[in-house]
């Protein structure tokens, strides 16, 4: 029996219903974007795109782009994602 990915695929479009993206996480996100059109997919390549181009990380951090720090901002974003996704709804006002 072939699966049934369509309940998967509302799900996906909801995952970040919680939070909106930050200034400084939509301008990583399309300069990502970019420098992943470019060709450019190992993490050295991008950390250097990103060092090149000026984009400051979104946790506010000043230590410039590299693997680690790449590495770093996407998990506190995902862990952010996770978080504003696994709260529970404020009870409405009665």
């Amino acid at each position: 029996m072939a699966h049934d990915d369509s309940s998967d695929l509302g799900k996906l479009g909801r995952q970040s219903l919680r939070r909106p993206l930050s200034a400084a996480e939509a301008k990583l996100a399309e300069v990502l974007e970019q420098i992943f059109a470019s060709g450019r997919h190992d993490f050295a390549e991008v950390a250097a795109g990103l060092r090149d181009l000026g984009v400051p990380r979104p946790s506010g951090a000043s230590e410039p782009w590299s693997v680690a720090t790449l590495e770093s901002e996407l998990r506190l974003i995902n862990a952010s994602f996770d978080d504003a996704y696994t709260c529970k709804r404020p009870a409405s006002p009665g």
